[in-house]
């Protein structure tokens, strides 16, 4: 894999052991070397990408003629919308009362 990276195997082997860590580059050079995406070294599985059900889904989404994808996706793209909204709120509410709480312990000392 050394030479696939054009990397030094010492290199390789402190990479390996956690002793540095690869450059952006290097991790290219290492993606490709390995014949997967940067990505896949980076990632854990459950922390990247859609889960299983969500992959078969939009592969049969890609099935669909250029108006039924493009209605697919304004339906996503609008409960995205929602989804972000819905955070935005929540949040704002939690720092409204985050201040809240510290002003009433203010005025309480």
């Amino acid at each position: 894999m050394a030479d696939l990276a054009a990397v030094h195997l010492t290199q390789i082997q402190r990479y390996e052991a956690g002793a540095a860590q690869p450059t952006l580059e290097v991790m290219k050079k290492l993606a490709v070397a390995l014949t997967t995406s940067t990505d896949w070294l980076l990632f854990e599985d459950d922390e990247r990408g859609p889960d299983d059900e969500m992959k078969l889904q939009f592969e049969a989404i890609r099935q669909f003629d250029e108006a039924e994808r493009k209605t697919a996706l304004e339906v996503l793209d609008g409960l995205i919308l929602k989804h972000q909204a819905r955070r935005m709120v929540q949040r704002s509410q939690s720092q409204a009362a985050t201040k809240d709480t510290a002003k009433a312990a203010q005025k309480s000392n």
